[in-house]
């Protein structure tokens, strides 16, 4: 029997990666010292959360859409440049494979989008009962762009349904600067959820979920979100590829953790430290990288590198770190994708 000074069991999430579609990346768009002409197919990795106390299960990420028809002109115009691109199978389709399969618009519960590039929004109305959560700001950056090198044409302001979408709260003042000089970017506002949005979200989350940004004891996280209450799900804020760019730290047993990295870093070479993030011209006679602030890039790589290191070393817990366009990562764990758990 539980007594007033105990403390409830740890909770853990079970994981399984997802099939988001392929796209091509020009190696020398994003890491240093790349051949001028190497062009790599990369995944887009999504992940099936399910979270056992509420029964929830959350879907991080949405890779490619299906019809590409989906996105607007300059999408397009953007994508022709990363051909090829391979749409087949999608997160929808992955989630029916398992058994018994899952149907993204009946049994999935919660969307949460690292960021909304193109290659990780997919089909939003596949999932046409699920609440979405994003980073603050995204909605604006939807609307209106962030700047000249982010114009309003490269989103889709009618991407994700107003009605079921939240944002998670700014971070404290203070917390994130970004250089609004370099390239004269325009830093989107945070947009408060709909009314309907907010009881959508709070109907299906347990009363603990603490949306507030907190230090996570142990871990070297500044601005953590505590998902679901328990330790089981945090969302950390991860500043600098995009604006409203999160990533996920999932706990999956008493010492082992999955950090998800989203676009945290689009080569795993550039985690380990043998490779840097790419600088080149951005056609307006200045340099840029495909981040929208290339020094907070780095320094959220930076935190999560010594992260890694001080984890194996001190041998306190395990983590494994998966970037969602690693294809060595998908090839050597195709038993990991659902049905299968990581």
């Amino acid at each position: 029997m539980a007594t007033p000074d105990s403390k409830p069991p740890p909770a853990y999430v079970t994981v399984s990666a997802l099939d988001g579609g392929h796209l091509t990346l020009p190696e020398r768009l994003f890491v240093t010292d790349a051949d001028p002409d190497k062009r790599s197919t990369v995944p887009s990795l999504a992940f099936l959360i399910q979270h056992p106390p509420t029964n929830l299960n959350l879907v991080f990420d949405l890779g490619v859409k299906r019809d590409l028809n989906g996105y607007t002109a300059a999408q397009r115009a953007h994508i022709a440049q990363r051909q090829p691109v391979l749409v087949s199978p999608d997160v929808a389709a992955s989630l029916r494979t398992g058994n018994p399969p899952l149907d993204p618009a009946r049994d999935v519960d919660l969307v949460i989008l690292s960021h909304v590039h193109w290659d990780h929004v997919g089909t939003p109305s596949d999932f046409s009962t699920a609440t979405f959560a994003v980073g603050s700001g995204t909605l604006d950056l939807l609307k209106n762009g962030g700047g000249p090198l982010y114009p309003s044409e490269l989103f889709n302001d009618d991407e994700l349904p107003a009605q079921r979408t939240v944002e998670f709260p700014p971070v404290p003042s203070g917390g994130v600067e970004y250089d609004t000089e370099e390239h004269e970017t325009r830093v989107p506002e945070p947009t408060p959820a709909a009314p309907a949005a907010l009881s959508s979200l709070t109907s299906k989350l347990p009363a603990a979920a603490s949306w507030a940004w907190h230090p996570i004891d142990g871990f070297p996280f500044p601005h953590a979100l505590d998902f679901f209450g328990d330790g089981s799900l945090y969302v950390i804020d991860t500043p600098g590829h995009l604006y409203g760019h999160v990533n996920l730290l999932a706990r999956l047993g008493d010492r082992s953790y999955v950090y998800l990295g989203g676009d945290c870093c689009h080569d795993p070479r550039i985690l380990a430290g043998d490779k840097d993030i790419a600088i080149y011209p951005d056609g307006k006679g200045g340099v840029r990288s495909v981040h929208v602030d290339t020094a907070m890039a780095r320094r959220t790589l930076d935190r999560l590198a010594d992260f890694i290191h001080d984890a194996a070393k001190e041998g306190e817990v395990d983590i494994e770190v998966v970037v969602a366009h690693d294809g060595v990562w998908k090839e050597q764990n195709r038993h990991r994708f659902w049905p299968g758990t990581l």
